[in-house]
């Protein structure tokens, strides 16, 4: 009798649900607010497996100074007006002592206000916009670098490698404009200009216009400023057009998901880095996450399963010096003195004038269904 194949869909959902749970318990609530649902969810889900990873091996432990963690998560579809809704159930209503990783550059901007009301930090917002790091936001503290810096780095590279018309897919968002004045220093960098710019709508591109300006321009590269399926289904209405131009996404989409998502036209495709390379097994960083991953039954670590774990861990940290019953209050303070090494050297540090966290930008390439670096 065949043993039937299972469902690697239905795996990453079965792990998702165990790593959700949590002890009855708590007595330290954090609350995240993001995609569960919408265009970037597998990315999200992603992200959450590496962050439940650390909460759940610091509740085996006994938690932090004794006391249990519980995450409360609530989906907001990448809708910005949710997000803040959420936000404010959150801090107003579950009384968190601070929110994590909650998802999108509109989201995130449109959540300040009710940050800075309360004085709730939130710690590793899972975007690269550069208005979360210049000015300093004072409640926001960055554990990642910044579109800007990955859009520059694309256009750069591309350049190095002969190529010279570029052009490039925007968000009409936030997030569209900030990644676009990165690929701007680049083209200045590079001595170029982009050979057309193209806004998507963040929700519903619409393809049948973007895709022909495009090859009219005969882009030898796209850079495509966007997230999760209104990438991946771009992507492939442009190979379905014929072109075979290099295409180069940000960070936002280094997601197994993402690749997923793209099938067979995920070869070739460069995808920034913002953490170090997944399969770099020397590095204990990756060991450490790659061990508890394993114990959960998942074989292989992904770029936003990093960027969950990363940012959470360094949450745990500043909760775990910030020592029993921790406020709002004390657990700023904590942040605004901070510097921790998560593993691997990556030295993440804050001062009241810098919340940037990590700097770190690499690029990766789609191969065989992965990242490659």
């Amino acid at each position: 009798m065949k043993k039937k194949k299972s469902n690697p869909r239905l795996r990453a959902a079965a792990l998702l649900l165990a790593l959700a749970a949590t002890g009855a318990s708590a007595q330290i609530v954090i609350g995240q607010s993001a995609d569960l649902s919408g265009p970037v969810a597998a990315s999200v889900k992603e992200t959450i497996m590496g962050s439940q990873l650390v909460i759940d091996q610091v509740n085996a432990q006994g938690g932090i100074n004794g006391e249990q963690i519980e995450v409360i998560r609530m989906d907001d579809g990448l809708d910005a007006k949710r997000s803040l809704e959420n936000s404010r159930i959150l801090i107003e209503d579950r009384k968190v002592v601070a929110l994590l990783l909650n998802r999108g550059t509109p989201n995130t901007l449109a959540v300040i206000p009710l940050l800075d009301k309360h004085g709730v930090p939130l710690v590793g917002p899972s975007t690269g916009a550069m208005a979360l790091h210049k000015p300093v936001q004072k409640n926001i503290f960055n554990v990642r670098s910044t579109y800007q810096r990955e859009a520059e780095k694309a256009v750069v590279h591309l350049q190095t490698t002969g190529i010279q018309r570029i052009a490039v897919v925007q968000a009409d968002d936030s997030f569209g404009k900030d990644g676009l004045e990165g690929a701007n220093r680049g083209f200045e960098k590079a001595n170029l200009k982009p050979v057309v710019i193209a806004l998507a709508d963040r929700n519903k591109p619409d393809f049948a216009a973007i895709v022909p300006k495009l090859v009219e321009a005969n882009a030898q590269a796209v850079l495509w400023i966007g997230s999760g399926t209104s990438v991946s289904d771009g992507v492939k209405a442009l190979r379905a057009a014929g072109s075979a131009a290099q295409v180069v996404t940000l960070s936002n989409n280094a997601a197994s998901g993402f690749i997923k998502d793209l099938g067979s036209a995920s070869r070739g495709v460069i995808v920034t880095q913002v953490f170090p390379y997944e399969r770099s097994f020397g590095n204990p960083l990756i060991k450490e996450a790659l061990a508890l991953a394993k114990a959960k039954g998942q074989e292989e670590l992904s770029p936003a399963l990093l960027e969950g774990f990363v940012a959470t861990k360094v949450l745990v940290e500043a909760l775990r010096r910030t020592g029993p019953k921790p406020t709002r209050a004390r657990l700023l303070a904590t942040l605004n003195a901070f510097q921790y090494d998560p593993g691997g050297g990556l030295d993440i540090s804050y001062s009241p004038t810098d919340h940037t966290g990590i700097e770190y930008v690499d690029l990766s390439i789609v191969s065989d269904g992965r990242f490659k670096r």
